[in-house]
């Protein structure tokens, strides 16, 4: 995997867990918090989909010896992607949950 898609994960697993972090942490009542932690993480959500489906369209990949190499960075960055939709998936059920 490249350094700037590595680098870019990171990046976007970092954001989620400082927004995940702040948000539990805000002074708001528990239902508020959890009403707008779970709005965040299903836009969270649809971006992370959308980046799937770029990535499978193959958008922004020259044709060339690269391709391959691409290919191979795109299949792992969908798989992580998709793994960070099954932790949004999991949170966004204990957090409707916890407020039933």
């Amino acid at each position: 995997m490249s350094k700037t898609t590595s680098t870019l994960l990171a990046f976007l697993t970092g954001c989620a867990s400082g927004v995940f972090l702040g948000v539990l942490y805000a002074p708001q009542k528990g239902e508020i918090t959890r009403d707008r932690l779970t709005f965040r993480l299903s836009k969270y959500r649809e971006q992370l989909e959308k980046l799937i489906v770029d990535l499978m369209e193959g958008k922004d990949f020259p044709e060339s010896m690269a391709k391959a190499e691409g290919e191979k960075v795109v299949n792992d960055a969908r798989e992580k992607a998709e793994k960070l939709l099954e932790d949004v998936d999991r949170l966004m059920a204990q957090i409707k949950s916890q407020s039933n």
